[in-house]
């Protein structure tokens, strides 16, 4: 008796979800959003007009991928400056269902699996939350994705909590259970190093740069006053300290 041959099914591997430490403010999702979502739009504009368009290409053809962009307020803003290829990733479908609301290219999807598959595909990657929502070995994989998803040249631009602010620096790590570790510029710096970055710009991440509130104007003064009083102390110690705002910031370029 003769055997029909019969056809061999062969199972597709199916990428596992991969499960980060943070457990209540993942990484890869958007957690600073105002109760009015669509109040953000215009609220949080000023502070990325202010922080971010500085550091990127002049090129508006720059292909940038914003991480955990959540309703797409840095996307929007991207866009209005006339950036055309930009694209923007969070894993909480919810959040971004907001930005497409809005017709803004954002996507659903986890921030590692995502850079896994994409090899020298942007000029800037750009992630809105903070790399301390990561643990240390978490952080240098990621920078290390991130670094291998940019073109010859990208840059990346991070920011964390910054440890170096004796009056907040502290209490960044011990309100949160998914804050991880707080950095100065040059452990910032250090991180980035080992993820293949170099060029290391630390910058302070500006607060006060709405306008149209006169609050602004005496928070800016006051804090600018405590931390040129801040720097003196360091330099007193020892210590070469120049960024002391409540959050730090750095761009980088691929190695």
């Amino acid at each position: 008796m003769t055997l029909s041959a019969q056809p061999i099914v062969t199972e597709r591997a199916v990428p596992q979800r991969r499960v980060l430490a943070a457990r209540l403010e993942p990484f890869d999702s958007y957690w600073q959003a105002p109760a009015n979502i669509e109040a953000g739009y215009s609220s949080f504009a000023a502070y990325y007009r202010a922080n971010y368009l500085s550091h990127l290409p002049a090129d508006k053809s720059t292909r940038i991928l914003v991480v955990s962009c959540g309703p797409g307020y840095l996307v929007n803003v991207l866009a209005q400056a006339g950036y055309k290829s930009v694209v923007g990733i969070d894993s909480d479908p919810a959040k971004v269902e907001h930005a497409r609301r809005r017709n803004l290219p954002c996507e659903a999807a986890e921030a590692f699996p995502y850079l896994e598959k994409c090899r020298g595909e942007f000029d800037v990657i750009i992630p809105e939350q903070e790399l301390n929502h990561l643990t240390h070995e978490e952080t240098i994989e990621f920078l290390q994705l991130c670094h291998d998803a940019l073109r010859p040249n990208g840059r990346v631009i991070v920011y964390a909590m910054n440890g170096a602010n004796p009056f907040v620096g502290a209490e960044n790590l011990a309100h949160n259970i998914d804050h991880f570790y707080i950095v100065t510029e040059y452990s910032l710096g250090q991180l980035l190093q080992l993820g293949g970055f170099r060029d290391i710009k630390p910058f302070a991440l500006k607060l006060y740069v709405f306008w149209k509130n006169p609050l602004n104007y005496v928070g800016l003064a006051v804090t600018s006053v405590l931390e040129l009083g801040m720097r003196i102390l360091f330099r007193m110690y020892g210590k070469k300290v120049s960024v002391l705002s409540k959050k730090v910031a750095a761009v980088a370029t691929r190695s």
